[in-house]
């Protein structure tokens, strides 16, 4: 698994739990809605951080429209910065999108367009499925969380069944986004079978299956196992 820091403080933690659990690997950025005092010197931090041997992303990052908490431009300005040093570390990325998907994507195909390929994943954002295809074509993931699971999301069931095989992620976003039947409770990563069985159900797979394939993705994309 991997566990993922959301800043500085946070991203030096996952580094720690990495280090006493062989099977766990981290991820390390600034998140946006905790980007509001991003500087040169915190980006310098995060560049330090994911020098580290068991820092296999650089992530969370990205935009946020929902919460308000940073301005649109102080993100942006975090954002592309680190993506420029996941291009320069040649790591994957991590990317939160929520309200944001259209301009998530846009920087997206600019930065690949001018200034380095990149590869990585669109973290629980799997509502719209032309939003999808763009981000495959880039060659990146879609990692799907707990909300499948709920009654409502019928439409995120029919898009995830659509996806290719190596396109699928699974995550759990502990300790938020709880699964149903535990809806209401913290997160963790023990209620990720609630998750692929979901998938399994719409897709018309095994679960063996879903877990193996979700595995590969992970394997190759974070460059694990």
């Amino acid at each position: 698994m991997i566990t993922i820091g959301v800043d500085v403080p946070s991203s030096r933690r996952a580094i720690e739990i990495a280090e006493q659990h062989e099977a766990v690997s981290a991820a390390v950025g600034v998140h946006p809605n905790d980007c509001a005092d991003f500087s040169a010197a915190v980006l310098n931090e995060v560049r330090l951080l994911a020098q580290h041997p068991k820092v296999v992303a650089v992530g969370e990052i990205g935009l946020d429209y929902y919460w308000h908490r940073v301005d649109r431009d102080t993100q942006a300005r975090a954002f592309r910065a680190q993506l420029e040093l996941a291009a320069e570390s040649n790591k994957p990325v991590i990317i939160h999108s929520r309200d944001a998907a259209p301009d998530v994507v846009n920087v997206l195909e600019s930065f690949a367009a001018h200034t380095a390929p990149l590869s990585g994943t669109l973290h629980s954002c799997f509502g719209d499925l032309e939003i999808a295809r763009r981000v495959f074509s880039l060659g990146f993931y879609i990692g799907v969380t707990g909300p499948i699971t709920f009654k409502k999301s019928d439409r995120e069931r029919e898009i995830v069944r659509q996806v290719r095989n190596d396109r699928l992620l699974l995550e759990t976003d502990a300790p938020f986004l709880t699964p149903v039947p535990h809806r209401g409770e913290r997160n963790e990563p023990s209620y990720l079978r609630h998750v692929a069985e979901t998938i399994a159900l719409a897709r018309g797979q095994s679960l063996e299956e879903v877990a193996r394939l979700t595995t590969q993705n992970a394997e190759r994309l974070f460059g694990l196992g």
